[in-house]
């Protein structure tokens, strides 16, 4: 099976030696999204909820350019630098995930890329 490179205009520009998205057959690979806004790859503010915002939008652009949606999404991986902010994290996630949710890890992290407080990956199937 080939792989194909997934991009999108409406995420981040990738930030290193990776992909925004690998897709093979039905199964597309998310790389890690942080809040950076995709026109100016900077943070987006020093508010949680809008960071956590921007992570999901920019994983629903990717989604989208591979042709599913965060609906699709089968597992995520959730790191942040403060365990105290995972109740707003669930809060926010369930408006942009819809259930059944996906199986997930949530990780607390030393650091994360450009500073952020937190990053999302995910695996998606598209039926």
């Amino acid at each position: 099976m080939a792989k194909i490179v997934v991009h999108s205009d409406n995420a981040p520009k990738a930030i290193g030696t990776y992909s925004q998205a690998i897709k093979v057959g039905r199964t597309v690979y998310l790389s890690g999204q942080v809040p950076l806004n995709p026109a100016t790859q900077t943070l987006v503010s020093d508010d949680f909820e809008a960071e956590v915002r921007q992570v999901f939008e920019n994983l629903k652009a990717v989604a989208t350019a591979a042709g599913g949606s965060l609906s699709d999404l089968v597992r995520i991986g959730v790191y942040l630098t403060d365990l105290a902010h995972f109740p707003k994290l669930n809060e926010v996630m369930s408006e942009y995930v819809p259930q059944p949710y996906p199986a997930r890890s949530t990780i607390q992290v030393a650091g994360l890329p450009r500073g952020a407080r937190v990053e999302v990956d995910g695996v998606m199937v598209i039926m």
